[in-house]
C-alpha cells in the first residue's frame, strides 16, 4: 500500500520524484544520493482501521468483518560515504493484510480469517552522476508468513487451518532527474517477489471420526504467493517558493497472481491438492498531490488517487476484499529544531460498493469497504 513514509503518504502516496532523505530507499533509490545532510534517519508506523460489509444476493443476510488493526511500519538509515555516493538500509512492510469474518458467516468455506505479512530488508546504494542525475539500486530480502482458516464443506463439516513461512529475494532500482531547479522527475522499479512456502503445516479439526483417515490432524503442504512488480513514474513542480505540485503513475503487475495452489505432501481419495483461480489483471494508479510550506516549522500536504481493483469478475474471494477505491490524504510536518521533523499523515479509502461473485462456489453478493489510516513518523537529518 506504499505506507512507507509519512511525508509521501500525506501527499497522495507519491514518492518517486522526491528526495526526502532516507525514505528514498523505498520510493526511489536514485534520489538517495541527493540527500542534503551527511546522515538521515526516518521511522514511522500507521494504523489501519478497516471494515468490510457483505450483503447476500436476493436476501437480507449481511456480514461484517472484525479485522484486527494493521500496523505497517518502516525504518530507514542512510549516510553519505562520498560527496556523490550514499548508502543505506531500510526495513519496511509494503505488503500485508488481516481479515477476520465471523466463523459461521455464509462465506466460511472460502475464508474465515487470514493474515498475510511480508517484511522487506533493503540495503541500498545510490550514486549522483552529476547535479541533475542520480541512479540507485537495492537488494530486497523478504521474510513472509501466511495464516489462513476456513471451513470445509459438506460432507466433512470440519475446519482447515494452514500456516507457513517463506524467504525470498527481489530488487529495487530507480533514477532521479532534475532538469531545472523547479522540476524533479523520478522512475522506480520494484521487482516481483515469489514467496514459496515449503513444508508449511496444515491442520484439520472437527473432522467426523469416519473421515479422519483421509484428513489427518496435521499435514504438510507447499504453496506460492507472488508479490507483484511495480513500475512508478513521478513528476513534481515547484510552483512557488512555498507551493509544490506532484503527480505519479504506479503500474502494478498483478497478473502474476493467477491461482492459489496448495500442494499437499500426501494426497488420497478425498484430500486432493487445492487450486483456487484468481486471474488478477495489471492496474495503473494515478495520483495527484500538493505541499504548502507555511514557514520553517510547518508544512502541510494533501493528495488524492483512484485505485481500480485488479480482481477478476468471476473469481472474487473475500480474503483481502479489493474494490475500486477513491482515496484522500492529508499530512503535516512540524520541525521543532533544525534537522528533526515530526510527520503526521491521514489516509481514507472508500471502496465503491459493487456486486461480486466467486463462480466455482457459486458465492455472490454486494461488498462495501472503508478504511481509516492515521500515521506517525519521525525524521532526523544531520
Amino acid at each position: 500500500m506504499r505506507l512507507q513514509g509519512q511525508k509521501q503518504t500525506g501527499i497522495g502516496l507519491i514518492g518517486t520524484p522526491f528526495a526526502f532523505g532516507a525514505s528514498s530507499i523505498f520510493y526511489n533509490p536514485g534520489s538517495l544520493s541527493f540527500m542534503k545532510e551527511n546522515y538521515s534517519f526516518s521511522a514511522g508506523v500507521s494504523g489501519i482501521f478497516s471494515n468490510v460489509v457483505y450483503r447476500a444476493k436476493d436476501s437480507d443476510y449481511t456480514a461484517e468483518t472484525e479485522s484486527p488493526t494493521g500496523t505497517p511500519f518502516y525504518f530507514y538509515g542512510a549516510a553519505k560515504v562520498l560527496d556523490d555516493l550514499s548508502v543505506g538500509v531500510g526495513v519496511f512492510t509494503p505488503f500485508g493484510s488481516s481479515t477476520k469474518w465471523d466463523y459461521m458467516w455464509n462465506g466460511r468455506n472460502l475464508v474465515q480469517e487470514i493474515s498475510l505479512s511480508a517484511i522487506f530488508i533493503q540495503p541500498t546504494v545510490s550514486y549522483k552522476i552529476n547535479e541533475k542525475f542520480g541512479l540507485g539500486a537495492g537488494l530486497d530480502i523478504v521474510l513472509g508468513s501466511v495464516d489462513l482458516s476456513k471451513a470445509i464443506a459438506n460432507p466433512v463439516d470440519g475446519q482447515f487451518n494452514m500456516q507457513g513461512e517463506a524467504t525470498a529475494l527481489g530488487f529495487n532500482v530507480g533514477a532521479y532527474y532534475k532538469p531545472t531547479e523547479k522540476i524533479n522527475i523520478g522512475i522506480d522499479y520494484r521487482s516481483k517477489v515469489t514467496m514459496k512456502v515449503t513444508d508449511g503445516e496444515a491442520q484439520f479439526t472437527d473432522i467426523p471420526s469416519s473421515l479422519t483417515t483421509y484428513f489427518p490432524a496435521t499435514a504438510n503442504f507447499d504453496a506460492e504467493l507472488p508479490l507483484p512488480a511495480n513500475l512508478d513514474f513521478g513528476l513534481s513542480y515547484q510552483v512557488s517558493e512555498k507551493f509544490l505540485l506532484a503527480a505519479e503513475l504506479n503500474i502494478t503487475f498483478w497478473s502474476v497472481y493467477d491461482s492459489l495452489i496448495i500442494d499437499f505432501e500426501v494426497n488420497n481419495d478425498k484430500l486432493a491438492d487445492a487450486r483456487s483461480p484468481r486471474e488478477y489483471e495489471n492496474r495503473v494508479i494515478p495520483r495527484l498531490g500538493g505541499e504548502y510550506k507555511f514557514n520553517e516549522k510547518f508544512t502541510a500536504r494533501a493528495g488524492v488517487y483512484f485505485d481500480k481493483t485488479p480482481t477478476n469478475e468471476e473469481y472474487f474471494v473475500p480474503e483481502t476484499v479489493s474494490l475500486n477505491q477513491i482515496a484522500f490524504t492529508l499530512g503535516l510536518s512540524y520541525m521543532p529544531v533544525k534537522g528533526l521533523s515530526i510527520d503526521l499523515s491521514y489516509l481514507q479509502l472508500e471502496g465503491l460498493e459493487a456486486d461480486k461473485k466467486y463462480t466455482p462456489d457459486n458465492f455472490e453478493g454486494t461488498y462495501k469497504t472503508r478504511a481509516f489510516i492515521p500515521g506517525f513518523g519521525l525524521s532526523y537529518n544531520f
